[in-house]
């Protein structure tokens, strides 16, 4: 079994043009129940806007979310994975720039995105799949 990103990744995920208003974001991140939009420009992705982007960079600042775009508050450049890279690959990226959201990106076309929530549900497949493999690999027939 493979433990390849391109198997565990959401494929649909909810999208947002660098023009839209923070107030359309959040109005999106609420609709999508998702938490995050990954921001579009001619169809390439730029950004990713979190609720927590929303939160700081608009609510806290108290700033007008109708006047901000969403290019403005996304987060960029985005920090991405391979649709080939494996689960442990794409946690360690996870790990190392303190995200939860991976956008599945491969010569600038966006494939889908994998979320730390993804990963563990498919932690103990992985442990357990390995686990067999050094057994395997080891122990004489």
């Amino acid at each position: 079994m493979s433990y390849s990103v391109k198997h565990y990744m959401e494929k649909s995920f909810p999208k947002i043009s660098e023009e839209a208003s923070a107030t359309d974001a959040a109005k999106a991140i609420s609709d999508s129940g998702s938490g995050f939009l990954i921001v579009l420009e001619g169809g390439q992705p730029r950004g990713i806007i979190t609720e927590g982007d929303l939160v700081g960079k608009v609510m806290a600042r108290e700033l007008d979310p109708a006047k901000i775009t969403a290019g403005e508050i996304m987060s960029s450049p985005l920090i991405t994975v391979d649709p080939d890279d494996d689960l442990l690959k794409a946690s360690e990226v996870m790990q190392k720039n303190s995200v939860r959201r991976l956008p599945v990106v491969r010569d600038g076309i966006i494939y889908g995105v994998l979320t730390a929530q993804d990963i563990a549900q498919h932690c103990g497949d992985y442990v357990s799949k390995s686990i067999r493999d050094i057994l395997r690999w080891s122990l004489p027939i």
